[in-house]
């Protein structure tokens, strides 16, 4: 019998018969949530920049937010474990958007800042994750965008405490 299950299911794939989710991965929060995660990501490299990543965006407006702020204390703003947000660092200073600086009473901490090149890059970049932010939300009110992304937001805080358990 199962060789049969096995035969059958072959000759419906052979005649391409649609395959769906099942509905169990769609009630699978993780899913879901890899699945906004892959879209997006393919939608930044495709519409926004090929080359910077989102994370490096994220410490890009982190630091020009908070000019010469500890490249530890922006780890956590940018939710980047402390090794990661060091590789992110290194690349940026390689790319000539950062500088880092060593802080005058502790050596152990760099202080971070935004190059001119880092600025302009920064700008150019926002315009177009901005427009993608748009897209995304096209046809949905101001208040559905507020909502979900409070939501997003409070669902992030909680698997992240769950890390912390």
């Amino acid at each position: 019998m199962a060789g049969e299950t096995a035969k059958s299911a072959m000759a419906k794939a052979d005649r391409g018969t649609e395959v769906t989710t099942p509905p169990e991965l769609l009630a699978a929060p993780g899913y879901v949530a890899r699945r906004l995660y892959q879209s997006y990501v393919a939608l930044w490299t495709r519409l926004v920049d090929p080359v910077l990543t989102g994370p490096q965006f994220a410490v890009l407006t982190a630091v020009n937010k908070y000019p010469g702020v500890d490249q530890g204390s922006l780890a956590a703003s940018v939710a980047l474990d402390r090794s990661t947000m060091a590789d992110i660092v290194r690349r940026l200073e390689d790319n000539g958007l950062i500088v880092r600086h060593t802080a005058t009473h502790d050596g152990r901490r760099k202080l971070l800042y935004l190059t001119d090149e880092g600025e302009r890059r920064l700008d150019e970049v926002n315009r177009r994750a901005r427009r993608l932010d748009e897209d995304l939300m096209r046809g949905h009110s101001a208040a559905d965008r507020d909502r979900w992304l409070r939501e997003m937001t409070s669902l992030a805080a909680h698997w992240e405490s769950l890390l912390a358990e």
